[in-house]
């Protein structure tokens, strides 16, 4: 069980214009909350179940997903850092996860 969540600037940022885009979106912020829900309940499972997500190609990074979303992470010997939150129904080109 990794001992901290930490979130990249890059998780933070695009986890941020997500909840953003739909609170515009619908003009009320209900599923913005639920959906900022969703993300903390899915990496506190990570947390727990660390080997949760399944293996990319890069060491030690892993992926799993949440809703519409994909969630990376990478597992280091204390923290968990969430690396990017990717929504899933993009093109997979432009993913970069540094």
């Amino acid at each position: 069980m990794a001992k901290r969540i930490i979130w990249s600037v890059k998780a933070k940022h695009e986890r941020r214009s997500i909840l953003e885009y739909w609170f515009i979106h619908n003009g009320n912020k209900n599923y913005s909350r639920k959906l900022s829900k969703q993300f903390r309940e899915t990496v506190r499972y990570i947390a727990k179940y660390n080997y949760l997500g399944r293996a990319t190609d890069e060491d030690n990074v892993r992926v799993t997903v949440c809703g519409n979303y994909l969630l990376f992470y990478e597992l280091k010997p204390d923290v968990l850092e969430i690396l990017s939150v990717w929504d899933g129904r993009q093109n997979p080109k432009k993913l970069r996860l540094k």
